[in-house]
């Protein structure tokens, strides 16, 4: 485990957790930096700015009126990223709503996008990519996430499921029942915490009386982490070790140890509001916002990449450029996707009761009398 030097300029300076980057981007004195090809590292950084670059349009996107309510993820890249980057391609990722980085690593990001666009395809494409599609219901995944990483046990197909959720989650019942399940059962599941101090107005303080969010494992009999989740590389390192663990092929505990859960705290900070629908300013003081700003994980694996030579202004250069055209294919390809109206009664039941089909059948037959246009909102 690595700590930094008391810095006023760095929050998270005397907390105890694991960090491979101090707040400038340099692997403290005694950090294990991954065992990663420059191309592996590089990656990384592409996929941290990408997130961003997506981020920004998105809530740019929103303000247009062009998607619906959107999640911002500013700052908390570098714990998506990372960690997606530590798992196996077929591993299952089991997501909530702000880790859009784990989509952009997944190359998912065109296909994703409609979602926020109302097209249920958005969803659709991301699991096929090995995203569960994103759930709205705090905690609500988890037990299903659970069950999936004890299929692929039951089945011995060495894969992990990754399940990310806010710190607000521990609060629901959903949340114990699921990490009690894993623990008994010896699920593969990594549950993956995204403490950003705040529940959207909830803070950290009012959340919960334990030390800390990773200390809860141990009431269910496994390991629990706590992590920078705005190191990137510390991510990758700590996610990668308890994917290691979780598909171990010890069993028994004789010739290697016994694949165990883990719950990884990612300890991080969300620059801006909770959705485009919160206003943070509410409930927080904007000033102490900056603090975090110094850790931000894109600035930091920048650093990290120009220190040891792996980066310079060219291919910072071409890494943004390739993260703007990557993003406006997404929003182009987004928008050229065409609502089908009966779509949203699709899905809900395997048979329509009477009164959705009703309404299903006075929509379309409405359609039909008056043509599309007549439902589309004016630019």
């Amino acid at each position: 485990m690595s700590e930094s030097s008391p810095d006023d300029a760095d929050p998270l300076a005397d907390e105890d957790l694991y960090r491979v980057l101090d707040a400038d981007g340099r692997p403290l004195p005694d950090a294990t930096v991954p065992d990663l090809s420059d191309d592996e590292f590089r990656d990384i950084y592409r996929d941290l700015v990408t997130t961003r670059r997506f981020d920004e349009r998105a809530v740019s996107l929103q303000r247009q009126g062009r998607i619906g309510t959107y999640a911002p993820c500013a700052g908390q890249e570098g714990s998506a990223v990372g960690s997606t980057h530590a798992l196996a391609g077929d591993d299952l990722i089991s997501y909530q709503y702000r880790e859009h980085g784990a989509v952009v690593v997944r190359d998912l990001l065109s296909e994703y996008l409609p979602y926020w666009m109302g097209h249920e395809s958005g969803t659709e494409a991301i699991a096929d990519g090995n995203v569960f599609p994103l759930n709205i219901g705090i905690a609500a995944h988890l037990p299903h996430a659970v069950g999936a990483a004890w299929a692929f046990d039951h089945r011995d197909e060495g894969r992990v499921v990754a399940c990310h959720f806010g710190d607000g989650a521990t609060s629901e019942g959903d949340f114990h029942e699921a990490m009690n399940f894993a623990g008994v059962f010896d699920t593969p599941t990594l549950f993956c915490c995204h403490n950003n101090g705040w529940a959207i107005s909830i803070p950290e303080s009012r959340q919960t009386a334990s030390d800390t969010f990773a200390a809860k494992a141990t009431a269910y009999g496994f390991d629990g982490v706590r992590v920078d989740g705005m190191d990137p590389l510390a991510s990758y390192a700590v996610t990668r070790k308890a994917a290691e663990r979780a598909r171990s092929n010890g069993g028994d505990g004789e010739g290697g140890d016994a694949p165990r859960p883990t719950l990884i705290e990612f300890v991080e900070y969300r620059f801006g509001a909770h959705t485009t629908a919160d206003d943070p300013s509410a409930y927080r003081d904007p000033d102490k916002v900056d603090p975090w700003r110094a850790l931000d994980p894109i600035d930091r694996m920048e650093a990290f990449l120009r220190e040891t030579g792996r980066i310079d202004d060219e291919g910072v250069e071409a890494v943004r450029t390739e993260a703007d055209d990557v993003v406006a294919d997404a929003i182009d390809f987004a928008e050229s996707v065409e609502a089908e109206p009966s779509n949203m009664f699709e899905y809900a039941y395997a048979e329509l009761s009477p009164e959705v089909r009703r309404q299903r059948d006075e929509l379309l037959a409405a359609v039909e009398e008056h043509g599309e246009e007549a439902f589309l909102r004016e630019e």
